[in-house]
């Protein structure tokens, strides 16, 4: 099956089908190209979704992702994210292995073509030419042999003519003679041309032409395979993200299995419990008797004067009515909290306040070592003056040094008002104990009912604080961390990358490759400690060598 022997005469319906194949190849690049595009339409879209209704960072929003079905949907919100990427990754991989390959094929095919056509056209042209010299020559044979028996007649006729002399005979009879060389010489250029045109034919149609066609059809075939190959890796592309969707589909699965109902019940009484008891029953004030009315009027103003019973029962009263009365309304103007939190219930203050002082220590954390890596670095100047003043760390240092003791005098001060709080709840808590018939018999203790008195209808605190509440915060002394006369643990090992001469003082030689043991990371000034033996150690700088910290040492910073 061969376009060149079953198609030799249909040059130019050939010439037709292969350009229809480049149409469809590149249509069908079209379709692939407009594909891509919607995957990355859609990809953007997922992902703007999915930010749209990600929690705003330090809003009340990201607050409530605490709860497990927040949390599942912000893990869908994620895996949505990662859900886009795979339809951006369907979009690279077809623009680079079906569009971007196809359009470069399509030029080369393009090419290909012109120059088969060209080479055919060239040998059609060839064999027209042949043909008309071949049609010329048999003209001029057809001419010659027609004047030649024209001239024969007219010398017969002139020879049997008795009336005309010898002489125009002899030129008639020369004139015949000539016109027929002539024909013989035409009929031999005819017959020569003629041989010459049906080789130059047979080798057109038997050789040039089937040659031809069958670069053709070779092209044509391979274009028709390269558009197959194109549609399997079309169908790849997809199949190769299908497993990685899926596991984003698992994972959502997996997440909205993680949601723990019992949980989020826990964190809503976690995130509104006041610590307060229920109310307790009202007493019945009997106003039929003028006596006990008037007592019971004057309860509230005058239980400190009376018995311990009747003390108890009005605090008890007073202290449980709060959720039922109306909340100061100062307390909800915009910017009127207390830097205590004392317009909180007592749970939810403990833990604003817990949270406060959490804060506070993590920032004198972060100020303590931006301390030491000044001192270390104004340590390394005073040891190597060409490498820095000292005396133009004295400034930071100080600024650093106050930052570190007002931070620590507003965690003493949140820390008593934590120790306050936790205080009163626990003697909130033995209080409930003792109503439970555990202390039955014996009276309540007096720090407890001036915790009650201190209480607002709201659940807030008054300012009014007794002496035994009060706490005294110890000041940790934090020169301990200087005490050298232990030799420090080392915390991971590292391998010298240069060879590195110590000749200052506090510092110590490595040569290349050589592993040391690390008692101290960087603090940020470029130097790190190590130890080769018991008695020597000292600083290398930290991009001479390449450390590696055993997480579980005893020292080891963990970075996240």
């Amino acid at each position: 099956m061969s376009w060149g022997t079953e198609l030799w005469d249909q040059f130019d319906n050939l010439e037709k089908h292969t350009q229809w194949g480049i149409d469809i190849l590149e249509k069908y690049i079209k379709f692939v190209k407009e594909r891509t595009e919607i995957e990355l339409s859609y990809a953007k879209q997922l992902r703007n979704l999915s930010k749209k209704y990600q929690p705003k960072k330090n809003s009340k929003e990201e607050e409530e992702y605490k709860y497990t079905a927040c949390k599942a949907f912000l893990s869908t919100l994620n895996e949505m994210s990662d859900y886009a990427g795979q339809h951006e990754v369907i979009s690279e991989n077809m623009t680079s292995q079906i569009t971007v390959d196809l359009a470069r094929y399509v030029q080369e095919l393009k090419q290909e073509r012109k120059s088969n056509f060209h080479e055919g056209r060239k040998a059609q042209q060839h064999i027209e030419t042949c043909w008309k010299q071949l049609e010329s020559s048999k003209r001029r044979f057809e001419r010659d042999c027609k004047e030649a028996d024209r001239a024969q007649q007219y010398f017969e006729k002139m020879d049997a003519d008795i009336n005309v002399t010898k002489a125009d005979v002899e030129k008639a009879r020369q004139q015949a003679q000539i016109r027929h060389q002539m024909a013989e010489d035409s009929k031999a250029d005819y017959s020569s041309i003629l041989q010459k045109f049906n080789r130059e034919q047979h080798e057109y149609y038997h050789t040039h032409i089937p040659n031809i066609f069958q670069k053709i059809q070779e092209m044509e075939e391979r274009r028709i395979v390269r558009m197959g190959q194109s549609m399997k890796t079309y169908a790849e592309v997809d199949r190769q993200v299908i497993p990685i969707i899926g596991k984003c589909l698992d994972e959502i699965v997996k997440a909205a299995e993680s949601i723990d109902q019992n949980r989020d019940s826990q964190l809503v009484i976690e995130a509104y419990k006041s610590g307060f008891e229920p109310p307790g029953d009202i007493e019945f004030e009997d106003y039929t008797q003028p006596m006990k009315r008037t007592v019971s009027d004057n309860s509230l103003s005058n239980s400190r004067g009376e018995g311990k019973p009747e003390l108890r029962l009005a605090g008890k009263a007073k202290g449980k009515l709060w959720p039922f009365i109306k909340k100061n309304k100062l307390s909800l103007k915009l910017g009127s909290t207390p830097e205590d939190f004392s317009n909180l219930p007592p749970e939810q203050r403990r833990k604003k306040l817990q949270q406060k002082v959490d804060d506070l220590n993590r920032e004198i954390q972060k100020e303590m070592d931006q301390r030491d890596a000044i001192t270390k670095m104004k340590d390394v100047y005073l040891k190597n003056p060409q490498m820095g003043d000292p005396a133009s760390l004295d400034h930071k240092l100080t600024e650093v040094t106050q930052n570190i003791e007002k931070l620590r005098f507003e965690a003493q001060k949140f820390e008593a008002w934590l120790a306050e709080v936790e205080g009163r709840l626990q003697a909130r808590s033995e209080q409930v104990r003792r109503q439970s018939g555990m202390y039955d018999g014996q009276p309540p203790p007096a720090g407890h009912t001036c915790a009650q008195d201190r209480e607002s209808p709201d659940g807030s605190y008054t300012e009014e604080q007794s002496q035994e509440s009060q706490v005294k915060v110890l000041a940790t002394d934090f020169d301990d961390e200087f005490d050298d006369e232990e030799p420090l643990p080392a915390i991971g090992t590292c391998k010298a990358l240069y060879t590195f001469e110590g000749q200052n003082e506090g510092t110590i030689s490595v040569a290349e490759g050589e592993t040391l043991y690390v008692i101290e990371e960087d603090k940020g000034d470029g130097w790190t400690r190590i130890r080769r033996s018991e008695d020597e150690e000292g600083y290398v700088p930290t991009s001479y060598v390449e450390v590696c910290l055993d997480r579980n040492a005893k020292g080891a910073k963990t970075y996240i």
